[in-house]
C-alpha cells in the first residue's frame, strides 16, 4: 500500500481545483493519504518563492488565466479575487489536524469544503462558525474547531519543517513514499499513472 504525504495550503487556489480527485485516485489504488496543512507564505519564504503581491504583473496575468482554465477544466466555480482571501490559515488548518486524529468523518471532503468556502462561497476560514458548518458537514463534530488547538498548532509547525525538509515549494503538493514527488492539481493523472506502475 502507498503512501501519500499530501501538503498543502487552506488558502490555495490550485489546491481548491484539486476538487477530491486526490482522494478518488488514493481510492482507486489503496493508497493511505496524510494530511499536512501548512504555512504556505513561510514556505515561500524558505524555499524561494515570491508572495503574490509582490509577482511580477505578467505571472498575476498568467496565474489569472490559469484559474479560469482549471475552473473550466475541472467545472469548479471559482471567484478570481475572493473578499476573504487573504485570511488567517492557521484555525482551518487546526481543525483539520484535529479532524484527522479524531477520524470517523470524510477529511478529503472537509478539506475541500473550507477551499471551497474561500475560492466559491466568499467566506471568511479564519472564522469559527465557517469551520465548524464545514466540519458539521462532513461528519465531524463541529466542537473540533475549537479542541486541540495547542497541539495542532505544533503540528501545524511540524508540517512546515517537514515540508521544507522534503523538497516542497507549493500547494498542493503529493509525495508518494517519501520519494516521488508532484506538484500541483494538474499533476495529478501523473500521480494515478504512477500509483498504477506506469510512469
Amino acid at each position: 500500500m502507498a503512501d501519500i504525504d499530501y501538503y498543502f495550503s487552506t488558502l490555495s487556489p490550485f489546491t481548491y481545483l484539486a476538487g477530491t480527485r486526490l482522494e478518488e485516485i488514493a481510492a482507486r489504488h489503496g493508497a493511505r493519504v496524510t494530511y499536512k496543512p501548512m504555512d504556505i507564505m513561510t514556505l515561500f519564504a524558505r524555499t524561494g518563492g515570491v508572495a503574490l503581491p509582490d509577482r511580477h504583473p505578467a505571472r498575476l496575468a498568467y496565474r489569472l488565466q490559469e484559474l479560469r482554465r482549471g475552473s473550466k477544466k475541472t467545472g469548479l466555480p471559482i471567484t478570481e479575487r475572493p473578499m476573504f482571501c487573504p485570511t488567517n490559515p492557521a484555525p482551518s488548518s487546526y481543525a483539520i489536524i484535529t479532524a484527522q486524529k479524531a477520524g470517523g468523518g470524510n477529511l478529503g471532503g472537509l478539506v475541500h469544503g473550507l477551499l471551497s468556502a474561500v475560492w466559491a462561497e466568499e467566506k471568511n476560514i479564519a472564522e469559527s462558525d465557517v469551520i465548524r458548518a464545514v466540519l458539521e458537514a462532513n461528519g465531524f463534530d463541529p466542537d473540533l474547531a475549537d479542541k486541540g488547538m495547542l497541539t495542532a498548532a505544533e503540528e501545524y509547525a511540524r508540517n512546515l519543517e517537514d515540508a521544507v525538509s522534503a523538497n516542497v515549494f507549493g500547494s498542493p503538493f503529493y509525495i508518494v513514499d517519501g520519494a516521488e514527488t508532484f506538484w500541483g492539481h494538474d499533476r495529478l493523472d501523473d500521480l494515478d499513472l504512477h500509483l498504477a506502475g506506469k510512469l
